[in-house]
């Protein structure tokens, strides 16, 4: 009887302890929750700060990148060459490019042992902006390639005809496309806006200088800094929500423009 005692108050301790941790542990995330919406709602200084230099960094990232991506997708969504095939299996690769490898090759190449060395852009804005680039190539490229050859392949041989070149072809198509090329160019800001490692590397992930909402979400989140880290999670959270939303609108809205042209056409 003594034991069956003694387990019976041990249990009961073990339980009303877990309970008091259980509680505890949610009343710190509820606490960090309440912390995180009161720094959003104040737009705290070092908050707006972040988040204004990780939108400046990606959106010169996305334009560079989605510049060249576009380009580079359209020429190869027309051109017909040896190799073609080897070369999109290479970019289809370069999807899966993982960042930290980006960010492991530009730290070598512009490190002061490095070729780049001279420059001096190691740690600095410039760095990062390269880094993203790279990563947001081939996302426009790949993209833009399969865009333009879908129509290319409906129309290709009527511009052909024509005697539309293949720089032709491809420039009349993707203005055909723009829409859809748009749609693109926000999906690669995404990748840009919520990658990590590239700018870790190369960034240093610097107070007040290189310092963009992927790397302070890490850094604060192992310093135990929970209310600075969500606050910068909903704003990054909310910026790709934006990002969906205006594909779905743009989606929508050619769908329908397309649909308003192909009626009166039908009914003639």
């Amino acid at each position: 009887m003594l034991c069956k005692r003694v387990h019976s108050s041990l249990v009961r301790i073990g339980t009303a302890g877990v309970r008091r941790y259980d509680g505890a542990r949610m009343n710190a995330f509820s606490d960090s929750l309440r912390a995180a919406a009161g720094l959003v709602a104040a737009a705290d200084g070092g908050l707006v700060d972040i988040v204004a230099r990780s939108l400046a960094v990606s959106g010169l990232a996305c334009a560079i990148g989605c510049g060249l991506g576009l380009a580079l997708g359209a020429w190869l969504g027309v051109a017909r060459f040896r190799g073609r095939g080897g070369a999109l299996t290479v970019l289809n690769t370069l999807l899966a490019l993982p960042s930290v490898v980006v960010g492991l090759i530009f730290y070598l190449l512009l490190s002061r042992s490095g070729p780049l060395g001279a420059l001096g852009w190691l740690f600095s804005i410039k760095a990062m902006v390269i880094a993203q680039s790279v990563l947001v190539l081939p996302v426009a490229s790949a993209l833009t390639r399969q865009v333009v050859e879908d129509v290319d392949r409906v129309h290709g041989e009527q511009l052909r005809s024509l005697g539309a070149a293949w720089p032709l072809r491809a420039a009349l198509i993707a203005w055909d496309e723009r829409y859809a090329l748009l749609t693109v160019a926000i999906a690669c800001f995404g990748r840009a806006i919520s990658e990590v490692g590239a700018v870790m590397v190369v960034g240093g992930n610097i107070d007040g200088f290189t310092r963009v909402m992927t790397t302070s979400i890490a850094l604060e989140t192992s310093k135990g800094d929970l209310p600075l880290a969500l606050a910068l999670g909903f704003v990054l959270l909310t910026v790709v929500l934006v990002l969906n939303a205006l594909i779905a609108i743009v989606r929508r809205w050619r769908l329908g423009r397309d649909d308003a042209v192909a009626v009166p056409g039908l009914a003639a």
